[in-house]
C-alpha cells in the first residue's frame, strides 16, 4: 500500500465553526489486491475527523489494509479508514466485476441519485435567483443555509424561494445555530412555506431537545448530532426523522452503509452528502446513496466548490442527479 498526498483549492474559501478552509488536503490510497488495484481516499475534515497529520501517521502504520478493516486500530481516525477501506472495497469490486454501489449490496442496477442543489445564505432576492436557477437546472430539492440572520431575515429568505419556486423541495440547514424556543417559532414559520425538513435546528448535544421538536409537518434532521452521538444514540431517542450520512465522518462508505440501513430500517429517511471531498471519495458516496434502498436527494453536488479536481468528470451532475459509474469498483484506477 502506498499513499499519494494531494491539495485542492476551493473554488470561494468557506468559513465553518473550525474556521476558514480554503483548500481540501488528503491522501490518495494505492493498494494491489493479488494483481487487482484499489484506489481509496482520505481528506480529513478539521470538527469532523482527525488532523492531516494524524490521518497520515495511521495510514502509514497500517500493515495489513483488509485486517486493519476488521479491528479498531483505524476507529480513531475516520478518514484514514475510509481511505484504506475504500482501497479495499475497491478492489474486492473490481475483482468481482461490479461496480461499487452493487458490491455494497444494491439489488438491481442504479444509473442516477437525485441530489439538492445548496443556495447558501444570501440576501432574499439572490436566494430566490440562485433557487430558481437550481430548479431550471433539474434539482428536485434546494437547501437554504440558515441561523446566522435573524429568524426573521431567514423566513423573508423561504418567502422569497417559494414565490420564485412554488413545487420545489425546500430544506433548511441551521448548523445546530438556533435555541429550543427559537426552534419551536422557527419550524411553525417554516411549516407555512412547506419546507421538507430543518438540519440540526439545535446544538449536536441536544438528542433530547430535538426528539421534541419532532412531530409536526417539518422535519427534523441530524447531521453534527449524529457524528457526535452515532446512530444507537439518535434511534433510541427517537431523535431525528432525517439523518445526514458523511462517509469520510463515519469511517468509510462500508460502515455509512451500515448507518444508513439501520436508519432506514428505523422508519427514518436518509441524505449521503460529501465533505467537500475529491472525485475518489465523491464517486464512493454516489456509490453508497446507489446501494442504499432508499434515499432523498442527496448532497453530492459538491464538484463546483472545488476550483481543481483529482480527476474530471467523475459521477457528473446531470439534471439535478449524479450519475452512478457502472464500470468495475469506484472509478477505473489512474
Amino acid at each position: 500500500m502506498r499513499i499519494e498526498p494531494f491539495s485542492l483549492s476551493l473554488s470561494t474559501p468557506l468559513d465553518t465553526a473550525a474556521g476558514t478552509i480554503d483548500e481540501r488536503r488528503g491522501f490518495l490510497v494505492r493498494l494491489d489486491s493479488d494483481g487487482t488495484p484499489g484506489l481509496g481516499e482520505a481528506t480529513p475534515l478539521p470538527g469532523w475527523t482527525e488532523s492531516l497529520d494524524d490521518c497520515e501517521a495511521t495510514i502509514r502504520r497500517v500493515d495489513d489494509p483488509e485486517s486493519a478493516l476488521d479491528d479498531d486500530s483505524l476507529a480513531a481516525a475516520p478518514a484514514a479508514r475510509h481511505g484504506v477501506s475504500l482501497a479495499v472495497l475497491d478492489a474486492r469490486a473490481r475483482a468481482a466485476g461490479d461496480p461499487l454501489y452493487r458490491h455494497l449490496g444494491a439489488e438491481t442496477d442504479v444509473e442516477t441519485v437525485p441530489v439538492n442543489a445548496t443556495v447558501g445564505d444570501g440576501e432574499p432576492k439572490a436566494t430566490a435567483e440562485a433557487a430558481a436557477d437550481a430548479v431550471a437546472e433539474g434539482f428536485p430539492a434546494v437547501k437554504l443555509k440558515v441561523g446566522a440572520r435573524s429568524l426573521s431575515a431567514d423566513i423573508e429568505r423561504l418567502e422569497a424561494v417559494r414565490r420564485r419556486c412554488p413545487d420545489v423541495e425546500l430544506r433548511a440547514d441551521a448548523n445546530g445555530a438556533w435555541d429550543h424556543e427559537t426552534a419551536e417559532r422557527a419550524l411553525s414559520a417554516f411549516a407555512d412555506h412547506d419546507v421538507a425538513f430543518v438540519e440540526q435546528p439545535l446544538s449536536a448535544g441536544d438528542l433530547s431537545g430535538h426528539a421534541d421538536l419532532r412531530g409536526g409537518p417539518v422535519g427534523i434532521a441530524l447531521d453534527e448530532g449524529l457524528h457526535e452521538h452515532g446512530i444507537d444514540a439518535v434511534l433510541a431517542a427517537a431523535a431525528a426523522d432525517v439523518i445526514i450520512i458523511k462517509p469520510m465522518a463515519l469511517g468509510g462508505v462500508d460502515q455509512a452503509a451500515d448507518v444508513g440501513r439501520r436508519a432506514i430500517d428505523a422508519g427514518l429517511d436518509v441524505v449521503v452528502t460529501t465533505t467537500i471531498d475529491g472525485a475518489v471519495a465523491r464517486a464512493a458516496a454516489v456509490h453508497l446513496a446507489a446501494a442504499l434502498p432508499r434515499v432523498r436527494a442527496c448532497g453530492l453536488a459538491t464538484r463546483s466548490l472545488l476550483a481543481e479536481d483529482i480527476r474530471e468528470n467523475v459521477a457528473p451532475i446531470r439534471s439535478g442527479a449524479a450519475v452512478v459509474p457502472q464500470g468495475k469498483g469506484n472509478i477505473p484506477p489512474s
